[in-house]
């Protein structure tokens, strides 16, 4: 293999979204993260409410990540992450129906189980602009466009993958399912995204 190849390789890892592996103690502060950012948002969630949450002091939270955005990033990379390997498939199968039956049913469960972290995701100013900067989510967002157009490039092609999209993240946070228990959603979910696609 070239050094050109290699170097190219280099940088095509580095713009992936990967669900890294974490120590046990950034592990728990993310998971800590997540819940706090769910319930106050990034501006309303301290890292001593972090380090609260924890039971352990600021300055170990700072030990682990050196900032509020840093937990943010590594948050996203490792929720997002978690789709890398079904959004691989269907790119490699060309948008196949039954690669894109399994990530758009991946892409569900995670957003199911994460009903509330998504409405942060969507709407968080501090999230929103973190993103728009954040090189791997941004290539992340391309690929997983491109896998639901399936190689289409067309105006319907183009609506429909936008509506499967915006229909998953605005039904799990919608007062009107917040009553449904997590595989009913999931399983109603499926057969839209289904149809639709």
């Amino acid at each position: 293999m070239s050094s050109r190849s290699t170097a190219t390789g280099s940088a095509a890892d580095a713009d992936r979204l990967a669900p890294a592996v974490h120590s046990a103690a950034q592990t728990r502060i993310l998971t800590a993260a997540r819940e706090l950012f769910a319930e106050h948002g990034v501006s309303g969630t301290s890292l001593q409410m972090i380090a609260d949450s924890v039971g352990v002091t600021k300055a170990a939270v700072y030990h682990q990540f050196k900032t509020k955005e840093a937990i943010v990033v590594a948050l996203v990379d490792m929720e997002l992450g978690q789709l890398q390997l079904a959004l691989d498939a269907a790119q490699e199968g060309r948008g196949g129906p039954d690669e894109l039956v399994a990530l758009m049913t991946q892409v569900i469960d995670l957003a199911v189980s994460r009903r509330r972290m998504v409405r942060t995701l969507l709407y968080d100013p501090v999230i929103v602009r973190l993103l728009a900067e954040h090189r791997p989510y941004q290539v992340f967002m391309r690929r997983l466009f491109g896998a639901l157009l399936g190689g289409a490039t067309d105006p319907k092609a183009r609506v429909r993958a936008a509506m499967v999209a915006s229909a998953i993240g605005g039904v799990v946070t919608h007062p009107l399912v917040a009553a449904l228990d997590d595989s009913t959603l999931r399983a109603e979910l499926i057969d839209l995204a289904q149809r639709l696609m």
